[in-house]
């Protein structure tokens, strides 16, 4: 059952890496994938680095941050926070409706006979929803692909190269300090 239950908390995840996936991408400049993992990443992870629901739709500091490292226009600039402002609301409510489906599949599961039936169908509706929302995000990212030109996609895409191999470098320094395992 507790198995079972972590698979549950796991279906948040997808909403959360859409969101970040759609920031990733937005400075990356791909406009050629939705969401690569809905399940990836560590169970518990719940924010830091470039990839974490932490950046997820990005805040409007960042935002401002990495718009200016491409020299972005008041236009682009009004455009993009629109799409980024329509996706969140979007994705708000859809987040809304998976809760309520992690909700259910926990009634679900506590039952004394669990219904295979029951937990099948909610997991259909799990994985229309994550597909719901993985579409919303490519739509999203292909709108503001064609904000920015090509050559501030492909400086967002070298910016976000740089903090990848930044944050790598940062990753194995920490496994290198950790102590060893018992």
């Amino acid at each position: 059952m507790q198995t079972m239950n972590l698979n549950l908390n796991l279906a948040a995840r997808p909403l959360r890496k859409a969101a970040a996936t759609f920031v990733l991408v937005l400075a990356a400049g791909i406009t050629q994938t939705a969401i690569a993992q809905p399940y990836g990443g560590h169970a518990g992870h719940r924010g830091g680095g470039m990839d974490g629901p932490g950046m997820a739709l990005m805040h409007p500091h960042h935002m401002e941050r990495v718009l200016d490292s491409v020299n972005a226009t008041a236009e682009q600039r009004a455009q993009i926070k629109q799409i980024v402002q329509a996706a969140h609301s979007d994705l708000k409510a859809q987040r809304e409706a998976g809760r309520a489906l992690r909700e259910q599949g926990q009634a679900l599961f506590v039952q004394t006979n669990v219904d295979a039936r029951a937990a099948e169908s909610l997991r259909v509706q799990m994985v229309a929803q994550h597909d719901q929302a993985s579409k919303r995000m490519l739509q999203a990212m292909l709108d503001a692909s064609r904000v920015l030109s090509a050559e501030q996609r492909k400086a967002l895409g070298d910016r976000l190269a740089q903090r990848k191999a930044m944050a790598e470098r940062h990753r194995v320094e920490r496994e290198s300090m950790a102590p060893a395992p018992r």
